[in-house]
């Protein structure tokens, strides 16, 4: 277990109730890929995340709690830098033959799409600007 309080996953940080389930189903914003399904519900306060993996994507429970840990430990680590609202992460069929680090790549993904995590940044295209030159005593 972690002792770093920055990377605590608190019950406060947790869609819960099914009530809060069924509001962003309904009311929020979904983008997916093979792995998983992201619904989410922009909001003011702190990130929170629900996980939904289903019998459907594993039948073991070994295998759909790896998947919820990987999510878990992606969202503790990322809060930080998040936007605030509730997330949903669906799991699909395909998370159970999927790698923990292949579920992180998806889930962080799927953030930077949906504008809540800025994107990496990048080597860029732009050539550095040219040195300055030194004023002239003149």
């Amino acid at each position: 277990m972690t002792t770093d309080p920055r990377a605590r996953f608190p019950r406060s940080a947790r869609v819960r109730l099914r009530v809060e389930y069924t509001r962003v189903f309904e009311g929020g914003r979904r983008l997916g890929d093979s792995l998983i399904g992201l619904h989410w519900l922009p909001g003011d306060g702190e990130p929170r995340l629900g996980l939904a993996v289903s019998r459907k994507v594993d039948p073991r429970a070994v295998g759909r709690n790896r998947i919820k840990r990987a999510l878990r430990d992606c969202m503790r680590h990322h809060r930080a830098g998040m936007a605030g609202g509730d997330y949903v992460v669906v799991a699909r069929p395909a998370a159970a033959r999927a790698t923990g680090e292949q579920i992180r790549q998806s889930f962080l993904r799927l953030l930077r799409k949906a504008g809540a995590l800025p994107g990496p940044a990048g080597g860029g295209t732009m050539p550095a600007p040219p040195p300055s030159a030194p004023p002239s005593n003149n």
